[in-house]
Order: C-alpha cells, then structure tokens, then sequence
C-alpha cells in the first residue's frame, strides 16, 4: 500500500472512532432477548445514527438529537423528529429506507406555507413582530389526526426565541405527501400533542407555562380550524427571560407539563405535571382545569390502554397503572382540587423511564428508559419485568406499530454524550392474541376511513347538487312539477320526430 493511502486509512479509521462517542452505550443489530417464560422475543433489527460515520449502512446526517418516533396506521413508514436537526424524518419501516426529509424552515412575512388566521390567545411580547420572522422549528413529540391523514408536530421553540417565552408553532403534514399543508400558532414550548378519540380536539400541552391549548378541528374544512381559549393549570407563568443568554427551560417551566391523554369518553384530558408530582385533570367541553391527581409521582407520559391508565415515572425509573374508571371515579367525587384514585399498581423498571406505549392486546407495556439505556417490557398480567434490551443511550422516544410486530426507539443523547441514533426492534409473540388484536385494529381503521369516504362522497354530491339546483329560475323551485311537465313535452316532441322520419 503506497504511503499517502495508507496514512489517509488510518486518518479516516481514527476519525470514525472518535466520533463514535467512547463511554456512551450502543445497540447491536441482531442481538435477541427473550422472556424467562418465552412469551415474548425481541430482536434489535436495525438503527440509524449519525455518530459514526464510518458506518455506511446505517449512518443518516438527517439523525439529529432525535427526540420522538411515530408508526404511521397503516404500518408502511414511521416519522422521526430531529430536534437540533429542524427535521422530520421518514423511513420505510420494513427495509429502513429514508423516503423524505420534511425541513420545518420558515420564511419571513409566512412565505411558502398557509398559517391559520391567528388567535387572540398566543401574543408576542418579547420579540417584536415575531409572528413574521423567518425562523427553524424544533420538533418534538407528534400525533396523528384523521386516522393518519394528517400528522401534528409542535415545536419546542422558534430558532430566534433562545428562552422559549413567545409563541412557538405547529406543523400540520399531509401524510399522503409527506409535506406541510398548514401552521397555526401554540403557547411557549409546547411539547406534547394528542388528539381525542372523537376526531375533534387536539390537545398541545405547553411545558413552558402550565398551559394547554386546545384546538378545534371538528370542521371537515382546514381553514375553519381554530383555537379554542387556553386552559391554565393553577397559575399561568409570567415569562421574562434573558433575550441574549440561554438559561434551562427544562427547569425553569413551573410544573412541567408533560404526558397527555384524552379519556375514552373524551370527557376529560389528563396531563402529567413532571415537578408537580401529580396529574391535571381537564373538562374539555368546559375549557377548565379540574383539579389533581396527587398519587401519581413524577409523571413523564401517561396512556391508556383498555381498562388502565398507565403512567411512567421518571426519576424512580417505575411503570404504574391505575383503573380508569377510579379515575373517573375520582373525578367525579373529587374533594376541592383534590382528586383520589387510590391505590397504584406499580413495576420497577430501568431509571430515567420516558415514554411508554401498550401493545395490541395490552399484555405489554414497551419502556424506554433512559439512564440505564435499555428498552423494557412488562407484562401487565403480572405488572413485572418481562425481559429488557440495550438501545443506544439515551432513549427517549418510543412508538409501536399497530399489529405490534415493531417497536422504534429514539436516542437522544445527554450534554454532548451518546444520542443521535434510532434503534427498531422486531417484536415477537408466543401467543396469537396480539396479531389477533393487531389486526382487528387495522380492520377497524379500514372501516372507519371508508366511512369517511362515504361520508365525503355524499358531502361531495349535495354541494354538487346544491350548484346545479342554485343555477334553475325561482318559478321552477317553486313549482318543481313544471320540470316533470317539461321533460314529459321534450320526451313527446323526440317520440314524434322519430315517427316522421320512418314515414
């Protein structure tokens, strides 16, 4: 090997493995695990990351502090928000290939892109004229409205706004395209969103100053999509930080608004307080805050799954479950402000323990958890842990696919360390409940979005048949037996015509 070649294999293998973050934890593709019973097998599949650049297979520069994972319904594709990066990433979720980098890039004067009309509710009072600057959106979490057709991702700030303290906004992506067909305004440093089961609400939890926006999108029609009033958990904070030094708004947020969830009935909405040690609780018809769960500990994302609600608890590194109907028990019998559930269910998981998601049948709850960089199940029959795995460090995100058959989990990485890969891991059940239970939810979207079809179709047709009808004379409304007359006289002149012409 000549000199210069050699020297240049060296200078690229050194480079390579320093960027390959020494002391942070790494996953490796194709290591399995499974439970002591065999009831659930999980096999790391893939990754993507963007710390070693050496390794092509599975190197994207689109990886950039990823903060949250979603499956599409369908189960073709799943969507990454890169934080730092200002991107939303798509991949094939069976070969792993990018398919589409979505940039949150904003020109000044909203150039390029549709903004709903803005509400009284979110006003700039730091930065003035800020609703025209040209910024780069932070996305963070995301949630699908529409079974799927429309994807929803907040953004932890606008670039410009160093301390979060303004509004910050939220892209809505056609999924069909993959592309941003519309903005509206949000509270300062929104990080959780969550549509109701219903369809008409979406719900954006602003971490920033213990408020939760809600949104109304109950009109088959985009532009009538609107803010509803602000709803503030105990007191509304006043923000007034530097506008030239950063200062740590992952603390200095009041209660730290987090997890957030719909009930069922879409009643209520429930969101976790991280420094509050409890869970908020929302009449949404109402637009007011309720009161709070007190037993929940240090609440980072709650879901519910058939007759529970889960919620996971950072700093003890715990998974925990309550019956749903005590909470709405609870509601309903609160004392003052104080709501009562009782006792807890709980398991002792990896610390750090971030977001949670059940699987189909909700035998499992998936745990990402993220000091001790590991992927957790419980088995809720047992409320123990079934097995862990490694993930990259930090995981943070996390979302199954809706048969189960897959699970994705995002590392963001801490203070420069680890981070900035994507681990998904094939899922593997003993039992058949769960491909049973996966497939019965895709069978009921199907239902549901013919229905919608339908229902579009027939929307479709009366508008159309509203304009044909616009365009007759009064006097024919009026008397719509006259139409009938005429077509019977046209009918009788053509018969006649024919007759003629044979003689």
């Amino acid at each position: 090997m000549k000199p210069k070649i050699f020297l240049s294999t060296i200078l690229v293998a050194l480079l390579a493995t320093a960027h390959a973050q020494p002391g942070a934890l790494h996953s490796r593709i194709g290591e399995t695990v499974t439970s002591p019973d065999g009831a659930i097998t999980i096999t790391c599949m893939g990754k993507k990351q963007n710390f070693n650049w050496g390794d092509k297979a599975t190197h994207d520069e689109a990886i950039n502090s990823p903060k949250s994972v979603n499956f599409h319904p369908d189960g073709t594709r799943f969507y990454v928000n890169s934080l730092e990066g200002c991107k939303t990433v798509v991949y094939d979720a069976r070969t792993l290939e990018r398919l589409k980098v979505i940039e949150h890039h904003f020109e000044a004067n909203k150039k390029g892109v549709t903004w709903s009309a803005p509400s009284s509710y979110y006003k700039f009072t730091h930065y003035e004229g800020g609703e025209n600057r040209a910024f780069d959106g932070k996305p963070v979490e995301s949630t699908f409205s529409h079974d799927g057709r429309y994807l929803w991702v907040p953004y932890y700030r606008r670039s410009f706004d160093i301390n979060a303290q303004d509004p910050s906004a939220i892209a809505i992506i056609d999924t069909r395209t993959d592309s941003i067909v519309r903005m509206m305004e949000t509270g300062p440093l929104p990080k959780m969103v969550a549509c109701s089961h219903n369809g008409k609400y979406i719900a954006v939890t602003h971490w920033g100053d213990n408020t939760v926006g809600i949104i109304d999108i109950s009109s088959p029609d985009m532009a009538q999509w609107h803010h509803l009033p602000p709803v503030v958990v105990e007191r509304q904070l006043q923000l007034n930080f530097s506008l030239s030094s950063s200062v740590n708004r992952d603390t200095n947020s009041g209660l730290t608004l987090r997890g957030t969830v719909f009930t069922p009935d879409d009643k209520y909405l429930l969101v976790g307080m991280m420094s509050g040690g409890a869970i908020a609780v929302i009449d949404v018809a109402k637009g007011e805050y309720l009161g709070r769960i007190n037993s929940a500990g240090n609440v980072r994302h709650l879901i519910i799954k058939d007759k529970y609600l889960y919620a996971s608890n950072n700093s003890a590194g715990i998974v925990r479950r309550v019956l749903i109907d005590k909470v709405l028990d609870g509601i309903a019998h609160r004392d003052g402000k104080n709501i009562n559930v009782g006792q807890w269910e709980t398991c002792q998981v990896g610390t750090g323990c971030r977001t949670i998601e059940a699987s189909p049948s909700g035998r499992w709850v998936f745990a990402a958890c993220n000091t001790v960089s590991k992927l957790y199940v419980v088995d809720t029959r047992t409320m123990k842990v079934a097995a862990s795995i490694n993930v990259d460090s930090y995981p943070v995100g996390l979302d199954i696919s809706v048969d189960g058959s897959m699970v994705a989990v995002t590392s963001q990485g801490i203070k420069g360390s680890g981070g900035n890969a994507v681990n998904l891991y094939k899922i593997e059940y003993a039992d058949k409940a769960e491909a049973e239970a996966g497939a019965r939810l895709m069978a009921e979207r199907e239902k549901r979005l013919a229905a919608a079809d339908t229902t579009a179709q027939q929307a479709a047709a009366a508008a159309a048949g509203t304009q044909v009808e616009a365009g007759f004379p009064a006097w024919v409304k009026a008397h719509p037996w006259l139409t009938g007359l005429a077509v019977a006289a046209v009918v009788l002149a053509v018969v006649l015509l024919l007759r003629r012409k044979r003689k």
